[in-house]
């Protein structure tokens, strides 16, 4: 059996995964509200290995592994960083030449490796809001499950999501949670 490969993005109503500038004030709310942590703390105990892109690495290697030891942080945040830096991490760039996080590597071809990481042995190999790494993954046809998280808000312009034709393909609704700030949030399965 292969392992899964899944992908966890939050967007805005009209598609956006970033507002100008990187922009993600509109989505804060919806990601500290208890419900929304709760579900995404049981979807990445699941994931042995996270696939980011330079940029995600980047940002979540600039703030994650000082959370661990914040006493000012909650033992959610604190539980994530730990897990975080426990995790083997896969960066895509196209720049890097290391990745000086522990568990971390630097991939040039995202493809080759994520088959390798579905033949190999372990829990769900997933990529963390990663917009660029996600795009390439359906274009590739390797990406089994996508967890969205749509937020109830209208950003008009900033990075979106789906740009450019992809290959058609069909999906099933695994699963679906209305948070109370208005944000849903789907899962669903590549068919």
């Amino acid at each position: 059996m292969s392992r899964t490969v899944s992908a966890n993005i939050t967007l805005s109503l009209d598609g956006f995964a970033a507002g100008p500038d990187g922009d993600m004030s509109w989505l804060i709310e919806t990601a500290l509200h208890e419900q929304c942590a709760a579900g995404f703390a049981g979807w990445y105990r699941g994931v042995d290995t996270a696939i980011l892109g330079r940029t995600n690495y980047e940002g979540f290697h600039g703030f994650w592994p000082a959370v661990a030891d914040d006493p000012a942080a909650d033992e959610r945040s604190r539980a994530f960083s730990r897990w975080f830096d426990a995790v083997e991490k896969v960066v895509v760039s196209r720049t890097l030449d290391e990745a000086t996080w522990t568990n971390a590597r630097v991939v040039r071809d995202l493809g080759a490796t994520v088959r390798e990481l579905r033949d190999g042995e372990g829990g769900t190999a997933a990529v963390l809001s990663s917009v660029s790494v996600i795009r390439a993954l359906l274009a590739a046809d390797l990406l089994d499950e996508l967890r969205i998280t749509r937020v109830p808000a209208v950003l008009g312009e900033g990075l979106p999501f789906l740009d450019g034709p992809l290959p058609r393909s069909t999906w099933a609704l695994e699963a679906v949670q209305t948070i109370p700030t208005g944000a849903v949030v789907s899962v669903l399965r590549r068919r």
